[in-house]
């Protein structure tokens, strides 16, 4: 058996806390409750991963340090791995501009990749900065049998997005169900090529697009 991709959010930030939209980097810091729950994070791993990457965001590689402390795996960062860029409505926590996003981002989850979050991106232009990654570091790192897991401290909202299209999670499902603080989303690699999801969250396959929603902050 290959190891899984393993997409790990970043603990609590103090952007969570007050529901601002925090998507430039760096980005805001964690609060203690974050770390503590990326050192239980790293604590609780029955085998250290192969490989430990987060994006350039202070609050992933804030995650992502407290997980190599906890399993002697060097951190390494990667370009291009930060949330999806939210232009004008960077910093915000009113009700408009959250909703302003959901809009956008369930289009994104309902095949329409063009539409853009107003000065930000577009659904496209997150896959296409996202996802080449992903296929590099299964390429160097899952390809090979008993290859170990490969760990990626990233963010809810782009996490999503990318695990639905690239394992064909049902859209409901992606759409209405958002991932808590150091939750994980697991893919499982193919030898054609393809990605199956075996976590989402506190969520088993498979996916039902029945299941209910979990909140409403994507973000981080």
């Amino acid at each position: 058996m290959t190891g899984k991709l393993i997409l790990v959010r970043h603990g609590e930030t103090e952007g969570n806390v007050a529901k601002i939209l925090d998507t430039r980097l760096p980005g805001l810091p964690l609060t203690e409750r974050g770390v503590a729950q990326a050192k239980t994070f790293g604590a609780n791993l029955s085998t250290p991963p192969r490989r430990l990457f987060s994006s350039e965001a202070l609050r992933a590689r804030q995650t992502g340090g407290h997980i190599a402390d906890a399993t002697g795996v060097k951190l390494e960062t990667l370009e291009g791995m930060q949330e999806v860029q939210l232009g004008d409505l960077e910093g915000l926590n009113t009700r408009e501009a959250h909703e302003t996003f959901q809009d956008v981002y369930h289009a994104w989850h309902f095949g329409d990749l063009s539409q853009r979050v107003p000065g930000g991106e577009t659904g496209m232009e997150v896959l296409d900065r996202y996802v080449p990654t992903l296929e590099r570091l299964r390429d160097e790192y899952l390809s090979d049998d008993d290859s170990g897991d490969i760990i990626l401290v990233s963010h809810g909202a782009v996490m999503r997005l990318v695990s639905r299209e690239l394992a064909s999670v049902p859209r409901l499902f992606a759409a209405n169900n958002h991932l808590d603080n150091t939750d994980t989303i697991e893919l499982l690699p193919h030898t054609d090529g393809t990605w199956e999801c075996t976590r989402w969250g506190r969520y088993l396959p498979p996916f039902g697009e029945e299941t209910a929603p979990t909140g409403d902050d994507p973000m981080g």
